[in-house]
C-alpha cells in the first residue's frame, strides 16, 4: 500500500492505495479548517466525520497520525508520499533522505506558507512509520521544462544566482490532468496547445505545448498570478512598498497579508468563497466587484497564453471552482469566440466533460484533478523501478 499526504496552508489531504498492476483506492479524507475554531476531520468513504480536537496545525498533525496509526496496518505499508509545493530545481520526485530534509529546510524562506508544515508532517510519519520510506513529490516539478524567458525575473542578476526565478506550482495537478485529457481527448490532441485553469482557493494557469509546460501564471511563490481566495495575486512592487510603509509592516506581516487577508477576501470584506461571493453579489457590491475581477484576470491569462502558444486548441478547467461552477466558467470565457471559445450552455450548466459547442474551434473540457492519485502514481513507480 502507499499512503500520499497533500498539505495545504489550513488542510492536510491524505489518501490510501493498494499497490499493483492498478492502483486501487482503500480511504480518503481530508482535516479542513486548521486553525479554526470549526476544524472537521471527514473520511470521504463512507463520508464519516472523526473526532478532532485540533486547534493548530501540530495538533492537526497529532490527529491525523494517530488516526493513521489505528487504521493503516505498517506491515502494508510499502511507502509514503508527500505533495512538497516548493522544490527549487528539483525536477523529478525523490526519496526524502536526511540530506533532503536539509535541503528543504534551507527552502523554507522561499515557501513560508507551506515548507514548515510539509516538513513536520514528514518527520511526524518518521517518527510513526520510521521503518516506512517516503517520497517527496513536488509541484515545482512539472514547470522545470518551462523556456528561460518565461523563468526570468526582472531583478538583478545577483538575485537570480539566488535562485529567485519563476518557478510555477500546481504542477501534480497539472501532470494528472495531462494525463487524463489524453485518455479523453487522444494523445494527439493533448500534445497540442492546451491551456490549463486549475481554479481552486489557491488558483493558477498553465499553458502546455507538446506536453510540456511553457508558461504559467504563478511564479516565485503561489501568491503570484491571478487573485486568489485570500491571496493577492500579481502586485505592482509600488503596492508592496507603500503598504510596508505606511502600516510599518514587518517582513512577515506583510506577507501574512498577502497570502491570507487579500484576494477576493481582501476585495470583498466578507469571503474568499467564490460560492459565497455569488449569493451575495447582487445586493453587495463588493462581493461582485471579487467576483468580476476574479473572472477577469483569469481571462487574461488565456489569451496571454494563447499569444504565447500561438493560438490555442484545448482549455481544461480544473479544481473546486472550474468543475463545480458553471456560472464562473461562463463568465470566463464570454468574449474569448476570437480564440475560437465557445461554451454550449447546456452541457456547461451540467458540467459535462466536454462544454464547448460542436462548432468550436476549440475544444473546453471540465476534467475534476487528483493531486493524491498522481502522488501515489509517481510513488508506486519509484518502487518498483
Amino acid at each position: 500500500m502507499v499512503l500520499t499526504i497533500n498539505a495545504g496552508s489550513s488542510s492536510i489531504k491524505f489518501a490510501l492505495y493498494n499497490t499493483g498492476k492498478h492502483l486501487a483506492k482503500v480511504f480518503s479524507g481530508q482535516i479542513d479548517r486548521i486553525g479554526s475554531a470549526d476544524i472537521t476531520f471527514t473520511l470521504n468513504e463512507p463520508g464519516d466525520q472523526i473526532p478532532c480536537k485540533a486547534t493548530d496545525y501540530d495538533s492537526g498533525i497529532a490527529c491525523l497520525t494517530g488516526w493513521l496509526a489505528q487504521n493503516v496496518n505498517a506491515a502494508e505499508l510499502k511507502a509514503i508520499g508527500h505533495r512538497v509545493v516548493q522544490g527549487m530545481q528539483q525536477t523529478a520526485p525523490c526519496l526524502i533522505t536526511t540530506e533532503l530534509m536539509k535541503e528543504l529546510k534551507r527552502f523554507i524562506p522561499y515557501d513560508p506558507d507551506h515548507l514548515p508544515t510539509e516538513i513536520k508532517l514528514i518527520e511526524a510519519l518518521q517518527a510513526r512509520y520510521p521503518d516506512i520510506i517516503q517520497f517527496a513529490c513536488f509541484d515545482t516539478g512539472f514547470h522545470q521544462t518551462m523556456p528561460e524567458v518565461a523563468k526570468l525575473l526582472p531583478i538583478p542578476r545577483r538575485f537570480t544566482q539566488q535562485g529567485i526565478c519563476r518557478y510555477g506550482f500546481h504542477g501534480l495537478s497539472y501532470q494528472y490532468l495531462m494525463g487524463e485529457l489524453g485518455h479523453i481527448a487522444g494523445k494527439k490532441a493533448a500534445k497540442g496547445r492546451v491551456i490549463l485553469a486549475h481554479l481552486g482557493s489557491g488558483a493558477s494557469l498553465c499553458a502546455v505545448y507538446k506536453g510540456k509546460s511553457i508558461d504559467t501564471s504563478m511564479g516565485f511563490t503561489p501568491a503570484g498570478g491571478v487573485s486568489m481566495s485570500c491571496r493577492s495575486g500579481d502586485l505592482d512592487p509600488g503596492v508592496a512598498w507603500i503598504m510596508m510603509k505606511t502600516e510599518k509592516l514587518s517582513p512577515n506581516q506583510f506577507n501574512h497579508i498577502i497570502n491570507h487577508e487579500s484576494g477576493l477576501l481582501g476585495i470583498s470584506e466578507t469571503s474568499g468563497d467564490v460560492s459565497s461571493l455569488l449569493k451575495q453579489e447582487t445586493g453587495d457590491s463588493r462581493s461582485a466587484a471579487a467576483i468580476n475581477l476574479f473572472c477577469y484576470q483569469v481571462k487574461k491569462w488565456i489569451g496571454a497564453f494563447a499569444a504565447a502558444s500561438g493560438g490555442v486548441d484545448i482549455v481544461v478547467f480544473a479544481g473546486g471552482i472550474g468543475e463545480n461552477i458553471p456560472l464562473i466558467r461562463t463568465r470566463i470565457c464570454e468574449g474569448l469566440g476570437f480564440l475560437g471559445i465557445e461554451l454550449n450552455k447546456k452541457r456547461n450548466n451540467k458540467n459535462a466533460c466536454l462544454i464547448s459547442k460542436d462548432k468550436s474551434r476549440v475544444a473546453v473540457h471540465v476534467i475534476p484533478t487528483d493531486e493524491e492519485l498522481m502522488i501515489a502514481e509517481l510513488v508506486n513507480k519509484m518502487i518498483h523501478a
